[in-house]
């Protein structure tokens, strides 16, 4: 296994790998029905393949294992991607909890840890995400980890066959430094 990025009271942080392909495929199989139709994570080893190459190679991603710690099993995924730096040092969120992980805070936890690297060791400034209407849980966990909505797209990505509609949320390095402006991260 790689070594942690980060650690919480539950969770480890760390990058993704193309070693993680079985354990990943099984956990996304088992949770389709959680996924659909917000999100489609690979479900074969080959597009797993090409899935963390472009994690991994690509400079403007990364990509982030949410792992048990007691167990290591994986409970979820959280990857930055179109990362722009100079002036504007900014990335869009994407991720998604595993079946056996939903509901238990996990994943609020790991994004708490994505979000102290991305404003640390990555030098980003502000964090977006881009979340259907109707993704209840995914909104959830945006309000959580102190992300505040700033707006509403139209037609805003290619998702299942149709453009959707995205509420746009965000967060900068100041409002998580900010202890009255965010709740606290490992909470769930």
């Amino acid at each position: 296994m790689s070594a942690h990025l980060a650690e919480g009271p539950r969770v480890a942080l760390r990058h993704i790998t193309l070693a993680d392909a079985d354990e990943f495929v099984a956990r996304a199989r088992e949770s389709q029905e959680l996924h659909h139709p917000w999100l489609f994570p690979p479900l074969r080893t080959d597009t797993f393949a090409a899935y963390a190459g472009r994690l991994v190679d690509d400079p403007t991603r990364r990509g982030f294992l949410v792992c048990e710690r007691d167990s290591g099993a994986l409970a979820g995924f959280i990857n930055i991607n179109n990362i722009v730096l100079g002036g504007f040092r900014c990335g869009a969120l994407g991720y998604g909890a595993f079946a056996h992980a939903a509901g238990r805070g996990l994943m609020s936890e790991g994004l708490g840890l994505v979000v102290q690297h991305a404003f640390g060791p990555l030098g980003l400034h502000r964090l977006e995400i881009n979340a259907q209407p109707g993704n209840t849980a995914s909104l959830a966990l945006a309000r959580r980890a102190g992300f505040r909505k700033e707006g509403f797209s139209p037609d805003f990505l290619f998702i299942d066959g149709a453009w959707r509609d995205h509420e746009r949320w965000a967060l900068t390095a100041e409002q998580a430094a900010d202890p009255g402006a965010a709740p606290a991260f490992a909470q769930s």
